[in-house]
């Protein structure tokens, strides 16, 4: 990192849940309010039918109110129309005129004509994913650039009327690694994010890694720490992100950085296939008959598992070859009846959104008592979640977090031990298997940091120090 001083630093932090911005001006760091509530901006854009676009709060409030108890029904797409020449005109009769058969040819139902609006939220989880280049808003295509644009341009103009100036130039985050199969997904994701901070009218853009900018947060609340090597920890909604420092005064020596493509969105979902898909009628028995024979399996739930898990989509499984299967198993009655009804009226009433943030709730309980209780009235759930449990769940992906860290420590060529400091930030740090984890490793040596604003307002000290951040990855 390089040094230039500049007269105020500007960060922007789009996260993939919740969103910040800050500046610095030698004295004085300000957290930007870009809610009534306070710094913290969820990650939502929403468009209605006439692509008026809301953000933030307020987007999410639209979304909620416009689905109350709204039951979907989807139409079918018209995809051609076709003309058959039935008979054709006499020749000889001037009168005379071919009679044709027009007839509209449909394609699946999955045009839900009756919604509102379109909610997008963690839109950053897709920026590495080359194969998704647009998402279908209503009838238009919009690129992913599109989508993300109003929620920085809101950043921006809260920024400039903070510091009553204009804005142009500013320091953003970045995780260490994006999410994507892509080989080349972070270099395509920050080419995605640039192009949008341009549009939002930020055109000198500093990338700059997001669990670093963490690191000189901490710093700057903490000035009497002197020298040694710390390890920035941010776990946030998308991503894992961790960086290895040695520090000295002013001076910082990155050591090594790497991430995991994992975040509480993931942790979301474990929780809603391991608590809700059995609830919802996943291993339970289809009785039909079929040619005056009857017939047993278990209903084919995976047929409904991603569109559930990714509520965005949930409406789509509001199809005749979804509900049918469902109504056959309600019509069979019993106990298993009462969960493919809760199924049912998932889809039909669009709850996909509310039974996530349901889930978040609950899992934000988790990280400051033993056991509490998802609770869903709109699908008559109250269902029991508790620490150990959800420990359970994430064992998997505790254990990539133990091996990821050894394998940074690895990579600096140091041991657990050299480590004088942990800075845990980002929401999903929170959890108490994970703070467990750091604990045993770093006993003693583990400090909270502003979970949701830290990285916001690191970058802006990055920006009005002017440092620079090279990444290979990047180029």
């Amino acid at each position: 990192m390089s040094s230039k001083q500049k007269t105020i630093g500007v960060g922007v932090d789009f996260g993939t849940s919740n969103s910040a911005v800050a500046w610095y001006d030698g004295e004085v760091l300000e957290l930007v309010d870009l809610e009534d509530s306070g710094p913290i901006m969820p990650s939502a854009t929403h468009l209605d039918r006439e692509y008026a676009t809301m953000t933030g709060e307020a987007a999410v409030r639209q979304y909620i109110e416009e689905n109350r108890d709204r039951i979907v029904e989807l139409t079918p797409e018209v995809i051609s129309r076709s003309t058959l020449l039935v008979s054709a005109a006499d020749p000889s009769d001037s009168n005379s005129s071919g009679e044709t058969l027009s007839q509209t040819i449909y394609g699946q139902p999955i045009n839900d004509r009756g919604m509102p609006g379109r909610l997008f939220r963690g839109v950053k989880r897709l920026l590495g994913n080359s194969s998704i280049k647009r998402l279908l808003v209503f009838d238009r295509p919009f690129r992913l650039v599109a989508l993300i644009t109003p929620i920085l341009l809101r950043m921006r103009e809260a920024i400039e009327q903070s510091l009553n100036c204009s804005v142009t130039v500013g320091h953003v985050g970045y995780p260490i690694k994006f999410e994507g199969r892509d080989r080349y997904r972070n270099k395509l994701a920050i080419s995605r994010l640039k192009e949008a901070y341009v549009h939002a009218g930020i055109e000198e853009v500093s990338f700059f890694p997001e669990p670093l900018a963490a690191t000189l947060s901490f710093f700057h609340d903490e000035p009497h720490l002197a020298k040694g090597i710390v390890l920035a920890f941010d776990f946030g909604g998308g991503t894992l992100d961790l960086s290895l420092v040695k520090y000295a005064g002013t001076r910082f020596d990155v050591l090594a950085t790497d991430g995991l493509p994992l975040g509480g969105d993931h942790i979301d979902q474990l929780i809603f296939k391991e608590l809700l898909f059995p609830l919802l009628g996943k291993g339970e028995v289809w009785s039909r008959v079929v040619d005056g024979a009857r017939i047993e399996n278990y209903f084919p739930f995976e047929e409904f598992e991603d569109a559930l898990l990714n509520w965005a989509v949930t409406y789509t499984l509001n199809q005749n070859r979804y509900r049918s299967k469902i109504a056959d198993c309600i019509s069979q009655g019993g106990k298993a009846a009462v969960k493919f009804e809760r199924l049912d009226d998932l889809i039909t009433r669009n709850y996909g959104y509310i039974v996530f943030q349901s889930i978040k709730d609950a899992k934000a309980e988790l990280s400051s008592c033993d056991a509490t209780i998802i609770d869903i009235p709109e699908l008559d759930l109250a269902i029991p979640f508790s620490q150990k449990h959800l420990e359970q769940m994430m064992s998997d992906m505790l254990e990539q977090i133990q091996t990821l860290i050894g394998d940074l420590l690895s990579t600096a060529g140091i041991m657990e031990s050299d480590v004088d400091l942990v800075i845990r930030t980002g929401g999903s740090s929170q959890i108490v298997s994970v703070r467990s984890i750091l604990e045993d490793l770093f006993p003693g040596k583990v400090s909270e940091h502003d979970p949701f604003t830290s990285v916001a307002a690191g970058l802006a000290l990055a920006s009005f120090h002017g440092y620079q951040f090279d990444n290979p990855d990047l180029d």
